[in-house]
């Protein structure tokens, strides 16, 4: 599972679509609504919240945002709740850890988004995040 915190925009469609599926199943195990990745390390910056299910909620809403802009149908009635005035945190470096982790990965299956992107030092964070300073996130597994 990656719940990315850079921006969706910084996504191809395949990784845009994985993205979503991916929240959707983070979404289902915040209600227990499934058994699987109960445990998954990037889960605990949305169940440390004060409401993890609105909290994804609203990290779905900017992955279906950024789908509608680019003329893709996600099914926006599948998230359960959203509209936390909560902010999460996202540090520099776990920004530059994931920027490069995703770089990696246009490079190999889709050159001219990675083309697009390559001159990006630091993306934009997930709409859900700000960024503060400091190193790569402790349930981050390198």
């Amino acid at each position: 599972m990656r719940l990315w915190s850079l921006h969706p925009r910084y996504l191809d469609r395949r990784g845009l679509t994985a993205c979503w599926r991916e929240a959707l199943l983070a979404q289902a195990v915040i209600d227990d609504a499934t058994r699987g990745y109960s445990r998954h390390p990037q889960l605990q910056r949305f169940q440390e919240t004060a409401d993890p299910r609105t909290a994804i909620g609203d990290y779905l809403s900017a992955v279906v945002d950024d789908a509608d802009e680019r003329g893709y149908h996600f099914n926006r009635q599948k998230i359960r709740s959203s509209g936390s005035p909560e902010q999460l945190t996202v540090t520099d470096g776990q920004l530059a850890y994931e920027w490069r982790h995703l770089l990696g990965k246009l490079h190999q299956r889709s050159p001219e988004v990675s083309a697009r992107w390559r001159s990006v030092e630091l993306p934009d964070p997930h709409p859900l995040f700000r960024v503060t300073s400091g190193g790569i996130a402790e349930w981050e597994r390198i």
